[in-house]
């Protein structure tokens, strides 16, 4: 049985509900559902879920090389959207990130999430093969 490596960014969410920002066993890693709210707690791209969407992949990038691993490595992501209309903005910011590594992926419309200013929250699963 693989170790299991966590990673926490330190926000106060992760202390209070019990959760880690990544986590690795083996060659997978997890990455938790993440929003474009930065260390100080504010909502970064307020209205805007383009913005929104990168930031959140730049914090889930940031997150897979903590554990060891890349963008390259992602196989899966999933997309919770506050409005599928926003599908266009959303779709455009993964795939800036996701065009040549074209993981499978899910967008759904969901009818909230935690924080009202929040428009998207994504999940990634990574592999490591190298």
């Amino acid at each position: 049985m693989s170790a299991k490596q966590y990673f926490s960014s330190g926000t106060q969410w992760e202390a209070n509900v019990g959760y880690s920002r990544a986590i690795r066993v083996g060659n997978i890693v997890e990455v938790s559902g993440t929003v474009a709210v930065d260390d100080s707690g504010r909502v970064v791209g307020k209205d805007d879920p383009y913005t929104q969407t990168r930031f959140a992949l730049q914090k889930i990038e940031d997150a897979l090389k903590h554990v060891g691993a890349e963008l390259k490595d992602v196989i899966r992501t999933r997309l919770f959207v506050a409005d599928i209309n926003m599908w266009q903005a959303v779709g455009k910011a993964h795939g800036e990130f996701f065009k040549e590594i074209k993981p499978a992926t899910t967008m759904v419309e969901i009818s909230r999430l935690i924080g009202l200013d929040f428009l998207i929250e994504i999940e990634a699963t990574a592999v490591i093969t190298e």
